[in-house]
């Protein structure tokens, strides 16, 4: 039994943080990471797409340039290039964070975690070897992974998630993809500006379930005009694949099936938490039905001394809602704070062209609060700005309290480009 100050689960940025900042404070700290550091952000989150949104956003501007009277020629894309650029930021990016933690003494242990009890966890190390670890103080912060549906068939095809789809070499020539959130619509627009046929299947009746009406319709416009072709209300139920490598989804939309055909398939329905292998019933910690851990205003499980922060315990799976969930942590246990995520102001942004920036609540959320509100829109064909560069594309919007003339909630949606897709 090797004891310590505090053991902290995942090396994300939450985990990442704490750790130094245990360590400073003076503590004897143990941090455990089964795969790589830096988390979900780093390692196939926010570095390596937007780092492949960034050659997307190039050859398109490329190929908009003659309208700002630049003339270029035909524009082609080197996806092994791409794949190559991503892989060595996020590489050079990693070690950074594990020379910070050398650093700073940390004890960086590299092993699949999991609790016996609510005050020691089993480390099963890659040489085979177990380390048995006990403490007062643990911090999960094991983040989370592509949810993969229940899809007849798809156990039969090599499908794509969030993470396979950016290690491909070939573009595809036609990508199908479940899903209309975030991380879908992001992967459609890079690979329909890469040259790939787009389509995408949403189950519900908009895209962006959580945004307002006018928002996803607009979003979808301009996916639209890029060549997406979206199908809204239409329930993937089954894939199969012929002898010559084509996809085939069958498509349940209400009282018609509609079969689509496809070179590639990407898995973009949510993601899951990644605690099952953790064996929090050891610890008695209590997590809802979805398997994410649940935690009061200062992050606390159902088990005094053990927290869990970031994408472990549910919530938006903002790269910023950890690092806000290290400071709460970090005031509260370190600084002899006070400090809660309660009422805390998310601002989050959807990478698409033109980008969509959201902070506070929607249009649709101060309706059923009761509030007493005004919106406000305003195109950006007339900001200047957006004038000036060609990217007249978009709305800003606001939402007002009437009574009390704070703004409840805004959304950015621009500046982009403002023609259709031009293949070539």
């Amino acid at each position: 039994m090797e004891n310590y100050d505090v053991i902290i689960i995942g090396v994300g940025q939450a985990g990442n943080p704490l750790a130094t900042a245990f360590k400073d404070a003076g503590k004897k700290i143990a941090i455990i990471e089964e795969k790589f550091v830096g988390g979900t952000c780093i390692n196939w989150g926010c570095t390596p797409t937007k780092t492949m949104i960034a050659s997307a956003e190039r050859g398109q501007l490329t190929r908009e340039s003659s309208e700002l009277g630049i003339k270029s020629g035909t524009v082609s894309v080197d996806l092994k290039k791409v794949v190559q650029r991503k892989n060595d930021i996020v590489l050079r990016f990693r070690a950074g964070i594990a020379k910070r933690l050398d650093k700073s003494a940390v004890e960086l242990i590299h092993g699949k975690a999991s609790f016996n009890s609510p005050r020691t966890v089993d480390v099963a190390l890659k040489d085979g070897t177990l380390r048995t670890l006990k403490t007062d103080t643990i911090i999960i912060d094991s983040g989370a992974k592509p949810r993969i549906p229940d899809l007849d068939g798809l156990e039969q095809i090599d499908y794509l998630d969030s993470t396979s789809i950016m290690e491909l070499k070939q573009i595809p020539e036609h990508l199908l993809i479940i899903g209309g959130g975030y991380i879908a619509l992001e992967f459609g627009q890079m690979f329909r500006r890469f040259g790939s046929r787009v389509d995408i299947i949403e189950m519900n009746d908009q895209l962006l379930v959580d945004e307002d009406i006018d928002i996803a319709k607009a979003v979808q416009h301009i996916l639209e005009e890029d060549g997406i072709t979206v199908h809204l209300k239409a329930k993937a139920s089954r894939v199969s694949k012929n002898s010559s490598g084509e996809l085939s989804l069958t498509v349940q939309s209400k009282d018609k099936k509609t079969k689509l055909t496809g070179s590639h398939l990407l898995i973009a329905a949510g993601r899951i938490p990644n605690n099952r292998a953790l064996n929090l019933k050891n610890a008695g910690v209590n997590c809802d039905k979805d398997g994410y851990i649940i935690v009061n205003d200062k992050l606390e499980t159902s088990v005094p001394g053990i927290y869990a922060a970031g994408d472990a315990k549910g919530g938006p799976a903002f790269t910023h809602i950890a690092y806000d969930d290290y400071r709460v942590l970090k005031a509260n246990l370190i600084d002899g704070g006070n400090k809660t995520i309660k009422d805390r102001l998310v601002p989050y942004v959807l990478y698409i062209d033109p980008q969509l920036g959201r902070i506070g609540i929607t249009e649709k959320k101060a309706k059923e609060q009761g509030y007493n509100f005004s919106t406000v829109k305003f195109s950006m064909q007339h900001v200047a700005r957006a004038i000036e560069i060609g990217r007249t594309r978009g709305f800003l919007k606001a939402v007002v309290d009437r009574d009390t003339k704070q703004i409840l909630g805004g959304a950015f949606f621009g500046c982009g480009r403002r023609r259709n897709y031009v293949d070539g």
